[in-house]
């Protein structure tokens, strides 16, 4: 059974008014497209996340069986 891991920036506190949504067939897809995300997107880079940061960024990103 195949996975798809999903991920809307919206469910991140305080960026509500984003309509960035990704699907990926790969947790380190998803991670990549979150992080070019907020990069164009939002000016951030990664590599400032702190480790809570990033913890609440894995706890958003689902996980679907197809």
């Amino acid at each position: 059974m195949k996975k798809t891991y999903s991920y809307a920036c919206k469910d991140y506190p305080g960026m509500e008014e984003c309509s960035g949504q990704f699907v990926a067939e790969s947790e380190d897809e998803i991670r990549q497209l979150i992080e070019l995300h907020a990069r164009v997107a939002h000016g951030e880079e990664a590599s400032a996340w702190s480790d809570d940061d990033r913890a609440q960024i894995r706890a958003l990103i689902r996980v679907e069986q197809v």
